[in-house]
C-alpha cells in the first residue's frame, strides 16, 4: 500500500498528492508528487528532481516547501526505509562506524 503524505487542506482541495509508491524497489529512493496524470519525482538521498518533464517549475511553492519542512522530509525518508529495506535511504558503506 502506498505512503501518502499529508497535506494542508488546500493542497489536498487542488488535487495533490505526494507519495511514496509501490513496487519501486530498484528506482533510487524517492517521493513521487501526483496530480491528475503528471508525476514529478524527487530523489530523497540528494533532493533533487530525477525528471525533465513535466517541468518542476510547474509545481507549487507551497507545495515544495511542505515537503521539505524538516519532519515532513524525515517522515518520507522513514516510510521508503520500512517499505524498502534493502534501499535504504542512507546508502550501506559496508563498513561499520567505530
Amino acid at each position: 500500500m502506498p505512503f501518502d503524505l499529508p497535506l494542508p487542506a488546500s493542497l489536498r482541495k487542488a488535487r495533490w498528492k505526494v507519495k511514496i509508491r509501490e513496487k519501486e524497489t530498484r528506482e533510487p529512493p524517492h517521493l513521487t508528487i501526483l496530480r491528475d496524470t503528471r508525476a514529478w519525482r524527487i530523489n530523497l538521498r540528494t533532493g533533487g528532481f530525477m525528471d525533465d518533464e513535466p517541468s518542476p517549475s510547474d509545481l507549487p511553492a507551497a507545495l515544495l516547501d511542505h515537503v521539505r519542512q524538516r519532519a515532513n522530509w524525515l517522515l518520507l525518508c522513514e516510510e521508503w526505509d520500512r517499505k524498502y529495506p534493502a534501499n535504504p535511504v542512507v546508502e550501506q558503506t559496508g563498513e561499520e562506524e567505530k
